[in-house]
């Protein structure tokens, strides 16, 4: 600004060589030191750093002094040109990942999870895995990255593509309102169209935009962050705040002055609290609610520390050589580092790197980023044919786009076929359980495709028919997941499933036979919470979940209710009781309720499909030892008479054969992971589980 402009204000305004300078190699080397927080906690610490809450601020600072310098020299926004451009230079560098990725994933992941990568990719390119991930409730907390999708890093790189779209939207829309307010509300000595008052009312109106959407958003993340972390982590309503605080920033600069020892200050607390964030903070359930101010507010000290014209400046350190390196090339080195990590724990079959190899990662990504930043980042930065027309960026991106969606959709029809293919095969070729039946006994296996197909495998869940309905909705909230089959027109028995997914598995098995037999199913079901008393073995959650799930039952009178009643373990000991079984369900018998036991099934520490998609399902690590997956006698044993009601089935002789727990049995893959069978595998036992169920309990001949 000239001192003219700052007469006519009224307002002392700095030069903008110190406000509003355009290269600030500070700032370049705090996005490296963002960018390699994040890459190291990742390697070795497997914990949120806060690096991507600066990466976003920072983000968002830039932009904002970018778009600020337009309006103010009365240039034209041209938003349709400006998204072009970003997403042109954007996109080529996530178009190359992306390929890599996609290779490696053939290459290297089990079949049964390519839909989810190519899912994932799409997600990418569009610039929406945030949401990808939010609705399928990622932890990205987990210690254990090598069963992690080597695209999952995407999420903040398409919260930042959804923002680079909204905020020029808001700078247009306040460009908009700006003269019309001018007018409205004239200055003093300053006329409607004085260049001075025009810059000062739209630094005003922007710092109202931002810093309403900067309170509203951030309580909208506190809330969301107690009460849903999961999703809240990915959700771009949750993140605006650190966006917005970086354009708050961004607008203050030029009426922030500190003195050269607080800017020395200002640059060292900033960096310090910054670096120390994710150690001296527990703050793995905590993002991104208040506790990400400190990152951020970190970040902002150091930002506004700027250039401290001390050699004592955290500056100095900042703007060195090696940093700003890092910093010019660390959109690329966040793009790789994710899946060379994700790659490396999957084939070395570790879950996480030492000092050395984490180090061998750090160089791998960091080559593979100035590679891609040389060769493909800065030639399309410079290349100058796209942008003389609007079209021709846009036919760039187009490109870009068809580069992965071309391989994206064949890859897809592909899996499509073969997924129709194994599912049309005539079913006396995948007998599953009953190969182990009697009748079968001796009798090869006969030669077909392994079903279900393993893009199929995240369908293997049982099905329940839909919410529990009528009289049937329990009054507490605790147990608002309530299910149940559909009613039918006379019901001859009325049952309630209780427990955890090991429950749930066998709704394949016990939901036909219900429809058959006229019986009325409920299920109150929780992850990893086997049902039992009230014991400290379990969560506290877990210990209120089934107080009112017995509650229920307590209260509706089932003629019969349905549990698991041993545990199972992927480590020795192999197998237990379930803490609190029979004080739990004693209650129940009391009251002359029937009680089913069923034996848990093995656990293991591997994924069992996947164990087969890649060694075959022969291979001795997919089949373990009958010692090593379920205890020499088993626990349902010492239940034997000592409450009565309690009827107990155990199947584990369709499950396990001859000293060995199979991944297939009878051309049909048992488990859909590490411990859960699959719901094709507990369908082919429904004949074998009606038979004992019906025998146990004597329901038959009631």
């Amino acid at each position: 600004m000239t001192e003219r402009d700052t007469a006519a204000t009224g307002q002392k305004t700095p030069e903008r060589s110190t406000a509003d300078r355009g290269f600030r190699p500070e700032v370049q080397g705090l996005r490296a030191l963002a960018v390699l927080m994040v890459a190291a906690y990742h390697i070795w610490l497997g914990r949120v750093s806060g690096g991507v809450d600066v990466f976003l601020l920072i983000s968002a600072f830039l932009l904002t002094l970018s778009f600020t310098r337009k309006v103010e020299s009365g240039k034209p926004l041209r938003l349709v040109g400006h998204w072009l451009h970003v997403f042109k230079r954007l996109l080529p560098a996530v178009v190359v990942v992306l390929l890599a990725v996609l290779t490696a994933t053939w290459a290297l992941i089990p079949q049964s999870r390519w839909p989810n990568v190519l899912a994932e990719a799409w997600a990418s390119l569009l610039y929406r895995q945030n949401w990808q991930l939010a609705e399928s409730a990622v932890d990205y907390y987990a210690q254990d990255h090598s069963g992690a999708s080597p695209l999952q890093h995407f999420w903040s790189l398409s919260v930042q593509g959804q923002v680079f779209i909204l905020w020029p939207l808001i700078f247009a829309a306040v460009a908009l309102l700006q003269p019309w307010l001018a007018k409205l509300f004239p200055g003093e000595g300053a006329g409607p169209n004085s260049a001075g008052r025009r810059s000062v009312s739209h630094r005003a109106l922007l710092s109202i935009a931002f810093g309403i959407v900067f309170v509203a958003s951030l309580v909208f993340s506190i809330e969301q962050t107690a009460h849903n972390q999961e999703f809240a982590y990915f959700d771009t309503r949750t993140r605006l705040w650190e966006f917005a605080l970086g354009s708050l920033v961004a607008l203050a600069l030029p009426y922030l002055q500190p003195g050269k020892w607080l800017r020395v200050f200002l640059g060292w607390a900033g960096l310090a609290a910054m670096l120390a964030c994710g150690l001296v903070l527990t703050v793995d359930r905590s993002f991104p609610g208040f506790v990400a101010l400190w990152p951020t507010l970190a970040a902002a000290a150091v930002i506004v520390a700027g250039q401290s014209n001390s050699r004592f400046g955290a500056d100095r350190l900042l703007s060195s050589k090696p940093l700003v390196l890092v910093g010019d090339n660390s959109y690329a080195l966040y793009l790789w580092h994710w899946p060379v990590l994700v790659f490396f724990l999957l084939v070395t079959e570790t879950a996480t790197p030492n000092l050395l190899q984490g180090l061998g990662i750090m160089a791998v990504s960091m080559l593979l980023a100035v590679v891609t930043t040389r060769y493909v980042e800065v030639p399309m930065r410079h290349w100058k044919w796209p942008d003389v027309r609007s079209w021709r960026a846009a036919v760039v991106i187009v490109g870009c786009g068809a580069l992965l969606a071309l391989p994206v959709t064949a890859w897809q029809g592909v899996i499509a076929a073969e997924g129709a293919a194994i599912a049309g095969q005539p079913k006396e070729l995948t007998p599953g359980a009953a190969a182990l039946s009697p009748e079968f006994a001796g009798q090869p296996t006969p030669e077909a495709l392994i079903i279900p197909a393993p893009a199929a495998m995240d369908d293997e869940w049982a099905d329940i028919d839909g919410l529990c309905t009528g009289n049937n909705v329990p009054s507490d909230p605790l147990l608002e997941g309530c299910l149940q089959n559909d009613e039918p027109e006379v019901v001859s028995k009325r049952i309630v499933v209780l427990g955890d997914s090991h429950a749930q598995q066998y709704m394949a098995a016990l939901g036909p036979i219900a429809k058959e037999h006229g019986w009325e199913v409920v299920t109150l079901l929780k992850g990893s919470c086997r049902f039992g008393a009230e014991s400290t073995e379990r969560s506290a959650e877990c210990n209120e979940f089934n107080k009112a799930s017995a509650q229920y039952v307590m209260d509706h009178k089932p003629d019969a209710v349905f549990t698991v009643a041993s545990l199972t373990h992927a480590t020795a000991p192999f197998e237990t009781e379930v803490p609190g079984y029979l004080e739990g369900i004693k209650p129940f018998t009391d009251a002359g309720i029937d009680v089913v036991g069923v034996r848990d099934n093995p656990r293991f520490s591997i994924n069992m499909p996947e164990c087969v998609q890649k060694k075959g399902p022969d291979s001795p690590d997919c089949n373990a030892p009958l010692e090593e997956s379920l205890a020499a006698s088993s626990p349902l044993d010492d239940y034997l008479g000592k409450v009565e009601r309690l009827y107990l089935m155990d199947m584990s002789d369709f499950i396990c054969e001859q000293g060995t727990c199979p991944a297939v049995v009878g051309n049909v893959y048992v488990y859909k992971d590490d411990n859960h069978l699959t719901k094709t595998y507990v369908q082919s036992m429904i004949p074998m589980f009606e038979e004992r169920l019906l025998a146990a309990t004597g329901w038959a001949e009631r």
